[in-house]
Order: C-alpha cells, then structure tokens, then sequence
C-alpha cells in the first residue's frame, strides 16, 4: 500500500481485501452496504459472498492512490490490477464510516 494517511478502517478495508472474505466482512457494520458492477449487497454475510464471489472469479490487487473527504464521505482512488478484462482500471472507493468501521462503500470506474 502507498503512504497514504488512510482513516483506519479503510486501511483495514483495504488489508482484509488481500486476505479473505470474512477479514472483508468483519470492515462493516451488520447493516452495511456495498455498491459495486450495479448491484447492492447489504448486511455482512451478503457482503462476505460478494468477496468470495470476486476471488472466485479474479485474481486481483489493489493500490490506492488518492484520498479525498467530501460530504462525510472519503472517497479513494485505486489501481486495480489482475486477471479481469480491461485491467489495469482505476477505480473509486466511496466510503461513509460509522463508528469506526465501515458502513457504506461504493465501487465506480
């Protein structure tokens, strides 16, 4: 990861990612939300099957890049890169925190 000064709950979004899917679950409050490829996944366990979804499917890395705060929100920008069609991608991370974990993320080219 580069030496960006990432709130800690993104950096251990961001951690987890490499790890495994309940590492990922456990970044999210039980009624979190994550947005991503237009679907919306809600609660931890569905949040869990869309990360083992995706590493069934890719092999993947991710390098944030950029860190921005609007609105409540922090918004990072990501190299994305693995065995899926168009990569490498960046993408953005919109995340709102809540408690110190996370409780909504969306995913967007």
């Amino acid at each position: 990861m580069t030496d960006l000064n990432l709130p800690e709950p993104i950096a251990a979004y961001f951690r987890a990612d490499r790890q495994n899917p309940d590492a990922l679950a456990r970044c999210f409050t039980p009624q979190a939300t994550v947005k991503d490829e237009g679907r919306t996944h809600t609660g931890q366990d569905a949040i869990r099957a869309w990360k083992e979804a995706a590493s069934a499917r890719f092999d993947y890395t991710t390098e944030p890049f950029v860190l921005e705060q609007d609105s409540g929100h922090h918004t990072v920008r990501s190299r994305v890169t693995g065995n899926f069609p168009g990569s490498p991608v960046n993408l953005r991370y919109r995340f709102r925190l809540e408690r110190g974990v996370i409780a909504s993320l969306e995913i967007t080219a």
